[in-house]
């Protein structure tokens, strides 16, 4: 791993002529290295009982859904209740140790307030072989946001370097000098009202590189408190940006592997006031199909939808953006909308007041 070898380098771990080097220098011919590998230190990152809602295990990865509000792993103000406690108390200690003690079996990252698919790596091998399969831009990454504005092409790349920014180095910039190379693709899902529903492709894994990149093209994401003013009409907290699908060739078998984590409620709350997954194509788990007919009423919607989509939401649109391995049973009637909640596609039938379904 680069970043491992780069860390012995600035220890003075690897000595090359009996003199420490820089990560620069170019080896020429009779250079004699000598490699000196730290013995691994104990954890001392306590395991933590934290449920984990796990969409794919085996004995060399694990991939699960990340909450909002988790941190990956510890960090200055974040020593207990990250995701690490938590895979530590699952995992036990089979975790791939190439990243300290600090990231046991974590491969990359994901900001504290993004959802989804995350990736661990329970031994070295499988660590190694998906670090390179990183390095080389292999693996699918798509994540699904919304964004403000109506963005004028339905497609498009943002090639633009990475780097921290000048003044504030809390955030990254597409100005920095010496940014690094960084390359999003995004397409459009839906589109309403002032705000577009859009799914990024990651080429490259920099540091809130769709946060940044769909920033500096004036159109930052929904709830975004770093890069725009975190304003939001639907009350999310921080950005809405979900790590939807991750691909990978798995470093046992040798064959693809596609995990995707169900898009959850707070991303779904916004669609469905907008339409975008319309009422009369509601659906919901057949599993969930029992519910009294009270908890349909337009007083307790709110209460209606945290007990249907649980952490995790079913719908299904006329884009089809649904898992084709779960039941559906269609609502009915479907939900209709209190009328203190009104949404531009909403219009009032003449004289009531009321807000009706179209």
């Amino acid at each position: 791993d680069s970043s491992y070898i780069q860390k012995l380098i600035k220890e003075k771990k690897i000595l090359v002529n009996q003199l420490p080097v820089k990560a620069n220098y170019k080896l020429t011919t009779g250079d004699t290295i000598i490699l000196q590998i730290p013995d691994p230190e104990p954890l001392d990152i306590q395991p933590e009982n934290i449920p984990l809602d796990i969409l794919y295990e085996d004995d060399d990865i694990l991939v699960v859904n990340k909450p909002k509000g988790m941190v990956v792993h510890p960090a200055p103000g974040h020593y207990s209740h990250t995701l690490v406690n938590a895979v530590l108390y699952h995992c036990g200690e089979n975790l791939s140790g190439i990243n300290g003690v600090i990231r046991p079996g974590i491969v990359h990252r994901i900001d504290m307030n993004t959802t989804g698919s995350l990736l661990i790596c329970k031994n070295d091998k499988a660590h190694q072989i998906l670090a390179e399969q990183l390095k080389e831009h292999s693996i699918t990454r798509k994540y699904h946001a919304i964004v403000h504005g109506n963005l004028k092409e339905d497609t498009g790349t943002v090639n633009a370097p990475i780097g921290r920014h000048p003044t504030d180095r809390k955030k990254m910039s597409t100005k920095a000098p010496n940014g690094r190379h960084a390359v999003t693709h995004y397409r459009v899902l839906e589109r309403f009202g002032n705000f577009t529903y859009i799914e990024c492709q990651l080429e490259t894994g920099r540091t809130h590189q769709i946060r940044v990149h769909m920033a500096s093209i004036g159109h930052p994401l929904l709830g975004d408190t770093v890069y725009s003013s975190g304003k939001s009409p639907f009350k999310t907290q921080g950005q809405t940006l979900h790590a939807m699908t991750l691909g990978i060739i798995h470093p046992s078998t040798g064959k693809y592997l596609e995990v995707s984590a169900p898009l959850p409620e707070y991303l779904l709350f916004p669609l469905h006031l907008s339409h975008t997954f319309p009422p009369d194509l509601y659906t919901i788990p057949a599993r969930s199909a029992a519910l009294p007919d009270e908890t349909r009423s337009p007083a307790v919607l709110p209460a209606w939808y945290g007990s249907v989509f649980p952490g995790r939401g079913y719908l299904r649109s006329r884009s089809a953006y649904f898992f084709p391995d779960v039941r559906y049973q269609k609502v009915s009637p479907p939900p209709v909308l209190p009328a203190h909640i009104r949404s531009p596609r909403l219009p009032k039938e003449s004289g009531s007041g009321k807000a009706r379904i179209p």
